[in-house]
């Protein structure tokens, strides 16, 4: 491979990093929500979301509601949680008034305290990454396999490496 293809490779490679990267930041204006799509990673929304279900997210103007299905973090955890708010109580104190939050997976029994850092017992709207508005079934099973198989992550970054050297053009 001359420097030329190899330049070409490179620039081809940043072109379209750069357009996925302002794909995402689009949809993060367009949405309001610091991550704008999840995969789904555990059963505990079944049967309306299985595992490798891709989920779209938006951040409303109006506060939550009972019912609602919101992706959720916490301090204590890396990875968001995707479940239905099951209560909600508005505290008069403050303006607005602060609204605190209990959720429940609908495949689960009790409720999400338990998920909750240890003393917290609701969330607060600080906490909600967004509502769920639509979803496209099974597309992230691939995240599921890197993440159940860590390494069928790498075998597919090698996989990928060894077609991109091994590639010719023309």
């Amino acid at each position: 491979m001359n420097k030329r293809q190899l330049l070409l490779q490179g620039v081809n490679l940043g072109m379209i990093i750069t357009s996925a990267l302002m794909i995402w930041k689009s949809m993060v204006l367009a949405t309001g929500s610091e991550s704008p799509m999840v995969v789904v990673l555990s059963g505990s929304m079944e049967p309306g979301f299985y595992r490798g279900d891709i989920l779209f997210l938006y951040q409303p103007k109006t506060p939550a509601q009972t019912g609602d299905i919101i992706v959720f973090n916490t301090d204590d955890r890396e990875i968001p949680i995707v479940h239905r708010i099951i209560k909600v109580h508005e505290r008069a104190e403050g303006s607005p008034p602060r609204l605190d939050i209990l959720t429940k997976g609908d495949s689960n029994w009790p409720d999400d305290r338990s998920l909750y850092p240890r003393g917290q017992l609701w969330l607060n709207t600080g906490h909600i990454m967004g509502k769920v508005v639509g979803f496209l079934p099974h597309i992230g099973r691939v995240t599921n396999i890197m993440n159940d198989y860590p390494w069928f992550k790498y075998a597919l970054i090698a996989a990928l490496g060894v077609v991109v050297v091994t590639s010719k053009e023309g």
